[in-house]
């Protein structure tokens, strides 16, 4: 197939690794436009745009694909379909019946579970057992449009957001082309979605992982590992921002919550323990400003922290 490939971060590189190495043609890759990165502020590609440069792929940047322009320049590609992975802009009616196989989306939920921006870690956070990736026959509404094929996987007890991405992005990349071979052999009936059964999975950002105390410790650690590596979970101690990496839900069968939610309860050379709104978080892993991540044992042999000290 003659593809035009939408997409900016990380997430889409694997699915438009594989449909290059399926013998497909990317006549183009669509992504956003540069932005400044780091302290010098230099301008720095999106993946999408780097594995395209690395395949010859003609790459195009627009600021805002629903401009007459835009859509004109998509149209002197007459490509057989586009796929679109984690664009990061809504597509017009235009786009969307350019094609004649329209634009398929590969999304990192099991549809209609999960519509929106971040599903990967809401999945983590809300404490889902199973998550997956879903093709889907975009339409004008958000993540709405009928589902094509759709593939599980079953999350670990430790699953951070960083480890569910890898693994919904390699699953992505397979099942779109998977999808596209039995589109063109006519063997896929689109299924309608339905109504969700959770919330819009909104955007993330750092004050996204803002430990509120007061939520029990089973909610507190999902939120740790579900915002791992990114935006990360965390906490003020001593006017410092303290990033939780690694917790553990205190194993006891019956805990008296007798300390404030934020409290250190206890502390031993190997870490120290955490009061919430029901039961106790046991800190294994976190960082400071300035220093790189690190055991809690490590931490307590730098620095000193004390029972009935508040963290937030």
């Amino acid at each position: 197939m003659k593809i035009i490939f939408m997409g900016t971060p990380d997430f889409s590189v694997g699915t438009l690794e594989a449909l290059v190495e399926a013998g497909h043609e990317v006549v183009l890759a669509v992504t956003q436009p540069d932005k400044p990165k780091g302290r010098g502020k230099e301008m720095q590609f999106t993946p999408v745009k780097e594995c395209a440069l690395a395949h010859n792929i003609p790459v195009y940047q627009p600021k805002k694909i629903r401009e007459p322009e835009c859509i004109e320049e998509l149209k002197k590609y007459q490509a057989d379909v586009c796929v679109v992975v984690a664009f990061g802009q809504i597509l017009p009616k235009e786009i969307l019946e350019m094609t004649p196989y329209g634009c398929i989306n590969v999304h990192a939920s099991l549809l209609p579970k999960y519509r929106g921006a971040a599903p990967i870690q809401w999945a983590v956070i809300n404490g889902e057992k199973v998550s997956g990736v879903t093709t889907m026959q975009m339409d004008e509404g958000l993540d709405t449009g009928d589902m094509l094929e759709k593939v599980e996987i079953t999350l670990d007890k430790k699953e951070t957001g960083g480890s569910l991405f890898n693994k919904l992005s390699a699953k992505g990349a397979a099942l779109c082309v998977h999808t596209l071979a039995e589109l063109e052999k006519g063997t896929i009936t689109p299924q309608k979605q339905g109504e969700s059964t959770t919330e819009y999975a909104k955007m993330l950002n750092k004050k996204s992982g803002e430990i509120d105390w007061t939520k029990t410790a089973v909610e507190i650690e999902r939120l740790i590992r579900g915002l791992n590596p990114w935006p990360s979970a965390y906490t003020q101690w001593e006017g410092k921002t303290m990033k939780i990496w690694e917790a553990e839900v205190e194993d006891v069968v019956e805990t008296i919550d007798t300390h404030e939610p934020g409290t250190i309860t206890e502390v031993t050379k190997h870490g120290f323990k955490v009061q919430t709104g029901k039961g106790r978080l046991a800190i294994k892993s976190l960082q400071i400003p300035g220093k790189k991540r690190m055991e809690a044992d490590a931490f307590l042999r730098g620095y000193h922290i004390e029972e009935g000290e508040k963290l937030g």
